[in-house]
């Protein structure tokens, strides 16, 4: 009797494998997108609540970065700037590398800072650093603005300053630093549930990594450098050079240099998000 029962009301609990290794889950992450927008209201909002200058503060610490690197790099220690005004060289490279290094840092710790949320109810683990990505955007943009009013200034005053077509591919940079910063992001943040030594080398790594970036010399000062090969190496140089090209009319950079950072930049979210969706099933085990 019991047999035939099963046999005619059918089941109503679906049984499925496991995930397997290689499934990215972007439906998924898709399908909580009104929470993804929550944890960015949340982000933008807790950042400088309790400030005095909130929002300000995006425009404050660029524009002091640019101005000690004025006088520390420019007048200092003298390293040229390819005759674009030091302040507005210093300034358009750090509007890049601010939001890739912010993109980066704030995903590294996901797991670590979020694991009271992650212990208690069920979402997309990467729901948290793509809201990051998100709201640094808003950041950027306000940089971005800032470097905008410098430029207007300069090109006003007939300062060596030529904006180019390549102004078209500012998404494409946009792009291409959101992906770099997230796909390290999440790796470095999947190697922390186990190995917290990746923490303390963060803030270190992050910073030497900016010198060996464009940040505070054009790339046409290290032709003749024996560690050339490492900024080349590093996939926001292009990024950084093309940036500048476009918006300053000086840079080194081309379309395989474009490539090169694109192809750089899906090899590490790929790779990212395979290990961080194996790392967030077993990592409350660890944190």
């Amino acid at each position: 009797m019991a047999e035939n029962a099963d046999s005619t009301q059918g089941w109503n609990l679906k049984i499925q494998p496991t995930s397997s290794f290689f499934e990215l889950r972007l439906k998924e992450l898709w399908a909580y997108r009104d929470l993804l927008f929550l944890f960015v209201r949340r982000d933008f909002i807790s950042t400088y609540k309790q400030t005095l200058l909130g929002p300000l503060w995006f425009f404050i610490q660029p524009l002091l970065s640019s101005i000690t690197f004025t006088f520390v790099f420019g007048k200092i220690a003298g390293i040229p700037t390819d005759g674009i005004p030091q302040i507005l060289f210093y300034l358009t490279g750090l509007t890049c590398w601010n939001y890739f290094s912010e993109c980066l840092t704030r995903t590294s710790s996901t797991f670590t800072t979020n694991s009271s949320i992650f212990g208690k109810v069920y979402f997309p683990r990467m729901v948290v650093p793509v809201s990051n990505v998100i709201s640094n955007l808003f950041r950027f943009i306000i940089q971005f603005s800032l470097m905008l009013v410098f430029l207007g200034y300069y090109m006003f005053t007939g300062a060596n300053v030529h904006p180019g077509p390549l102004i078209l591919l500012t998404p494409v940079f946009l792009i291409l630093m959101a992906g770099l910063g997230l796909g390290t992001g999440i790796l470095v943040s999947s190697f922390t549930t186990k190995y917290r030594d990746f923490t303390f080398l963060l803030s270190f790594g992050v910073q030497l990594l900016m010198y060996t970036t464009p940040v505070i010399y054009p790339l046409s000062a290290m032709k003749n450098s024996s560690y050339k090969w490492l900024i080349d190496l590093n996939p926001m140089t292009p990024v950084i050079e093309g940036f500048r090209l476009a918006y300053l009319g000086a840079g080194e950079f081309t379309i395989n240099d474009l490539l090169y950072s694109t192809i750089s930049m899906f090899v590490l979210l790929i790779v990212g998000l395979l290990i961080f969706n194996k790392v967030e099933k077993t990592f409350m085990d660890t944190v």
